[in-house]
């Protein structure tokens, strides 16, 4: 499964940003703290392991990150990593069958595995009596896959993925993310390319490739393992030594550096689909997800875009219905990031007709900055997210998994919610000057004439 989302740094930001936020005075006593107990060891092999004690219920939350993604692949191997995370649900050299078949069996809820460009993560909650067998599936296929990778196997799962990809290109808009980062990154840029990648490429996927993508990326060295729920830190010591003890180290990485990339003017692109309404597209780049402005970014997305009462979707919604929605979102990943504006028409708008007032609108916000009140708001609603959140061990987990993985930090949430909290207009103002007056790319999409 491809996830184009981040845990709190991209997922839960986007939500809890467009999450209610009722009238509340700004110094009302809100959570801006993130107080998450854990504790973390690493064993020989490098596996780096976090556990969150919660007895609340008997289950607990298993997730492996690994430290791999499409940002990984070198030319000509475009989708490999996607390709692979459908590998490793297969049998390994121990057991046949499918690797969800015991967690059914044993009752577990909310199994995936998903990737995107800087780490590929296996998941599920498990009851506490099934914890051996989650850690020993794990580790199994972690140290003993590639004796069960077969031609067949390897030819069954491309056509899965290829399938999986010739759907999603059949979807409304469906071309609009590839020719951005297209149009944004440069040919060499790790982003540039999709994270399911190429017809071309997968088809030239060999049972090589396989081994030697396990054989980098799949080691103890390269993942982060937790357990968030009922069980002790003595218990996991002994259990996670138990089972991953043995398995291979792998060779120790390091993420590459930032890397932003650089319009020296607007990028402009038309494009025509199979599709009810005109959409238009435009993104800027901005730094990576550890950088202060982009934690900005999910506030300067709420204040200019996404709120009912924010300037762009006031005017163009309400006041002069020339568009049907208004959005905007931050992404942030390793390497960089991205601002995206999507607006969509209603029929018989022009665009012509609505950028003017974009760029006027845009414009504005950066003389002025947001109003006081929507910033306000979308900090409550930041806060608000957050104690939700926090009721779920599966949301526990990822937090704590990519706040290690990315940042170092378990709790780096707390670093980005200090941030944010502290947020004000005129600082708004200046991460939008920042990174909205660079060049950006647009493309417009426009349905096919009629004839």
């Amino acid at each position: 499964m491809i996830d184009a989302s981040r845990t709190f740094f991209i997922l839960l930001a986007l939500t809890f940003l467009s999450a209610f936020a009722a009238a509340a005075n700004a110094e009302d006593d809100v959570a801006t703290q993130v107080d998450i107990p854990y504790e973390m060891f690493r064993l020989d092999n490098g596996l780096t392991v976090l556990v969150h004690s919660d007895h609340s219920t008997p289950t607990v939350f298993v997730g492996m990150w690994y430290g791999v993604g499409s940002k990984d692949e070198p030319e000509g191997k475009t989708g490999f990593a996607h390709l692979f995370e459908h590998l490793m649900f297969q049998g390994s050299e121990n057991r046949e069958g499918e690797y969800f078949s015991p967690f059914t069996d044993a009752g577990a809820t909310g199994m995936n595995g998903t990737t995107n460009e800087d780490r590929t993560n296996y998941f599920a909650t498990v009851p506490s009596g099934a914890l051996d067998m989650a850690l020993w599936m794990e580790s199994d296929r972690m140290a003993n896959l590639l004796g069960a990778v077969t031609q067949e196997v390897l030819d069954e799962q491309r056509g899965v993925v290829q399938n999986e990809k010739r759907q999603g290109e059949t979807r409304p808009y469906a071309q609009v993310y590839d020719k951005m980062r297209a149009g944004l990154y440069p040919v060499d840029h790790p982003y540039r390319h999709s994270v399911i990648g190429s017809m071309d490429d997968l088809d030239a996927a060999t049972l090589d490739d396989v081994h030697e993508w396990f054989n980098t990326y799949y080691g103890g060295s390269n993942v982060v393992l937790v357990l968030a729920g009922d069980v002790t830190v003595e218990d996991a010591k002994a259990k996670v030594e138990h089972y991953f003890g043995e398995a291979p180290a792998g060779e120790p990485l390091s993420y590459p550096k930032e890397w932003i990339p650089y319009l020296p003017e607007n990028r402009i692109e038309v494009m025509y689909d199979r599709v009810g309404q005109t959409r238009i597209v435009r993104t800027w780049a901005m730094p990576g997800l550890n950088h202060k402005d982009t934690a900005l970014g999910y506030l300067l997305t709420d204040s200019l875009a996404t709120n009912k009462n924010s300037p762009l979707r006031k005017i163009l919604v309400d006041d002069l219905q020339l568009a049907t929605s208004v959005a905007a979102s931050a992404y942030g990943r390793v390497m960089s990031g991205e601002f995206t504006l999507q607006i969509d028409l209603r029929p018989g708008v022009t665009p012509d007709q609505v950028l003017p007032i974009v760029d006027e609108t845009i414009a504005a916000y950066l003389d002025e900055g947001p109003d006081p009140q929507l910033l306000e708001n979308a900090k409550l609603g930041v806060n608000m997210y957050m104690l939700g959140s926090l009721e779920r061990t599966s949301a526990i987990g990822r937090i704590l998994a990519e706040g290690y993985l990315y940042s170092d930090d378990p709790l780096f949430i707390n670093q980005e919610l200090e941030w944010l909290n502290a947020a004000t207009s005129e600082e708004l103002r200046a991460v939008a000057n920042r990174w909205l007056t660079r060049g950006y790319y647009q493309l417009t999409v426009l349905p096919f004439p009629e004839y």
